[in-house]
């Protein structure tokens, strides 16, 4: 069966209350969404992606006014962060409220909440009424999604209905930030920065304790394509791109130059100089480069620079979780 793709806000809130899946756009990636509020409906999100029973969701919410619905202490901190960056592509971690399923929080005594910008997002919140948990829109630890089509091609019948809300704004997923004490603790990197969260919470961020929370995709492998993805400098990718150009194989490249070498078998992308745009298309490329049929996939290492950290944090993963894949 071929999964439905459209516009109907009426339509997905009826999938929802009926314990069904729904695919929708944020401003950072499409999410997989079920009722937060129904283990039954979050249990068939862990089954459509084939993602362990440990590792917990996020709750969407449409206002930060429901962040004391499912947390029992919503910290000054955290008070401060969602007024800053709320609607956003901000996630709070804090302490769960008893009646939090312990599917949404993988057995722990946190749980993550964010109140989405985009606008199809908010109008399918507004409407449903309660949290909505919805990891990335994928199977788990594989490339995420930023259009209803590439849920389409990832998830297929697995999913009920997809919300078609155009390609996301942002691109990679939010930055998640344990806001349960005084300091900030960045858990995951994301287009927020370190310094924005430090400026919105005049104080600095602390260093995560060893039993911080743990938090969708902080796996070392994770977001990766099914052809070996290499992560290299320059110089060494090209070198590596002519020697396996004269073995017969096939190179797709994901380059910071679009001057391109005359090489036999080669894919060549050139990506955005800018963070933002290249966080923006990294899926979107990373997608077609992985369709290409090629026998590796050779990314150039962007610049070890702080407005990189989110693009690198996702190469790093996608590069250790290629090497995982026995496609690969």
């Amino acid at each position: 069966m071929t999964v439905e793709i459209g516009r109907d806000i009426a339509h997905a809130v009826t999938v929802l209350r009926r314990g069904g899946l729904v695919a929708f756009p944020t401003e950072t990636v499409y999410g997989l969404g079920g009722d937060a509020g129904n283990a039954q409906a979050v249990g068939r999100i862990f089954v459509a992606k084939g993602r362990p029973a440990d590792h917990p969701l996020i709750v969407h919410l449409a206002d930060v006014a429901q962040l004391q619905d499912w947390s029992d202490d919503v910290t000054p901190l955290a008070q401060k962060l969602a007024r800053k960056f709320s609607p956003g592509p901000l996630t709070l971690i804090l302490r769960r409220a008893a009646a939090v399923s312990d599917l949404v929080t993988g057995g722990q005594d946190s749980v993550g909440l964010r109140v989405p910008a985009h606008p199809v997002a908010q109008a399918l919140l507004k409407a449903f009424g309660g949290g909505i948990a919805a990891p990335s829109a994928n199977r788990f630890g594989r490339i995420s999604t930023t259009t209803a089509q590439h849920v389409a091609e990832e998830l297929g019948d697995r999913v009920d209905y997809v919300l078609d809300g155009g390609a996301s704004e942002i691109g990679i997923e939010s930055t998640i930030v344990d806001a349960r004490g005084e300091q900030p603790v960045l858990l995951r990197p994301g287009h927020i920065s370190v310094r924005e969260i430090e400026n919105a919470a005049g104080i600095a961020l602390a260093a995560p304790r060893p039993d911080a929370p743990r938090v969708p995709g902080a796996l070392a492998a994770h977001y990766a394509p099914a052809t070996t993805l290499l992560l290299l400098e320059a110089d060494l990718l090209l070198e590596l791109a002519a020697n396996l150009s004269q073995q017969g194989k096939r190179v797709a490249v994901l380059a910071m130059s679009a001057r391109q070498p005359l090489l036999d078998g080669l894919s060549w992308l050139a990506a955005p100089a800018d963070a933002a745009r290249y966080a923006h298309d990294l899926y979107a490329s990373l997608r077609a480069l992985d369709a290409a049929g090629c026998d590796a996939i050779l990314v150039e290492q962007p610049p070890q620079k702080i407005e990189w950290a989110a693009v690198n944090d996702r190469l790093l993963r996608a590069a250790a979780g290629s090497r995982q894949n026995p496609a690969a």
